[in-house]
């Protein structure tokens, strides 16, 4: 970590937030812990670094953010419980993952909910939409508060076999996120879904424990899967919506003018991170063709939607009103 604090000392001497007090600065200065699950030169490595700089930049140095990415500080449902104890400052999480916590965040799982990534990027960042979903956490989830909402992009299914349609994934064990809506998605298919920690996907899928997983593009790559499962067929069945969380004990801690300046560098990643994450998702596929690696780019997904759209309406309703209000939304964006 001595490297990346060291980054944000040096980016704050770079904005000229020090000056002849530096030595006052340096004494009223505060690091706050930032956790995610995924490398540094994923999307989270983007936001992060979004967030650190304009948080630096408003408060004039005196609230440093020290990130934790890799899982450091535990896989994500562990540190949504972290958050909520005040253990972390600052986590990404997916909404996959916060549906352990407050199940309506299922809603974001739900499968061609977003049409494409220029349609998923616009709808991420529109504030009807992270309105909603500020509302359904802060009325379901104590002791956290959630800030804004960002995406690491597309998420498509990878294994050792091609899948150019809904037949292709018939029994195949796939390993999914822990969340009802990707229980109920995935049979839908023909598919048996698998649960287990982001962590022990590699080696389930080099021993056969599943068939397939799926994730975006960048994860792949970052996190070397196409090494035991060199073929991505790009089906685009759900987006990898993700959410910037504080702790509600810090939250609570912090003046006006510092929750305003939060809020500000939040807004910063919301803006600017949907845009990166997706040129990182083309960067890898890029990489990985010119290593050889298969993507299935002709996916006929009319199957996959035949069977996705009956259980949309279905799922958002047995989740909560809140969840039907996201799904309304997210439709009505075009």
């Amino acid at each position: 970590m001595g490297r990346i604090t060291s980054m944000v000392f040096g980016a704050a001497f770079a904005l000229g937030t020090v000056s002849t007090s530096g030595f006052a600065w340096a004494a009223d200065a505060r690091h706050y812990s930032f956790g995610y699950d995924q490398p540094h030169t994923t999307g989270y490595g983007v936001g992060a670094d979004l967030f650190a700089a304009k948080l630096s930049e408003l408060s004039h140095g005196t609230m440093l953010i020290d990130q934790f990415p890799g899982a450091q500080l535990g896989q994500e449902p562990q540190m949504l419980q972290k958050i909520r104890t005040g253990d972390i400052d600052f986590i990404f999480s997916a909404s996959a993952n916060a549906a352990t916590i407050s199940p309506q965040s299922g809603v974001l799982s739900i499968h061609y909910l977003f049409r494409s990534e220029q349609h998923l990027v616009k709808a991420i960042a529109d504030p009807a939409l992270v309105a909603a979903v500020r509302d359904m956490f802060a009325e379901t989830v104590k002791d956290a508060h959630l800030l804004t909402v960002l995406t690491l992009g597309l998420r498509h299914l990878y294994g050792k076999k091609e899948v150019h349609g809904i037949a292709d994934v018939k029994n195949l064990k796939i390993r999914v996120q822990a969340t009802p809506t990707e229980d109920a998605m995935f049979p839908a298919y023909g598919a048996q879904t698998v649960h287990m920690p982001f962590g022990s996907v590699y080696t389930s899928l080099q021993t056969g424990v599943v068939d397939m997983a799926e994730n975006g593009v960048n994860v792949y790559d970052t996190n070397k899967h196409y090494e035991v499962a060199p073929i991505m067929s790009l089906t685009g069945h759900e987006a990898n919506a993700n959410l910037l969380w504080i702790s509600g004990k810090l939250w609570d801690s912090l003046t006006p003018e510092q929750k305003g300046w939060v809020e500000a560098a939040a807004t910063e990643v919301a803006t600017k991170e949907p845009t990166a994450a997706i040129e990182l998702e083309h960067k890898s596929q890029a990489k990985l063709e010119k290593m050889g690696v298969k993507f299935v780019t002709d996916v006929d997904k009319a199957g996959f939607i035949k069977a996705a759209e009956p259980l949309q309406d279905k799922i958002a309703a047995d989740l909560g009103p809140n969840a039907t209000k996201i799904l309304q939304i997210c439709r009505s964006i075009q």
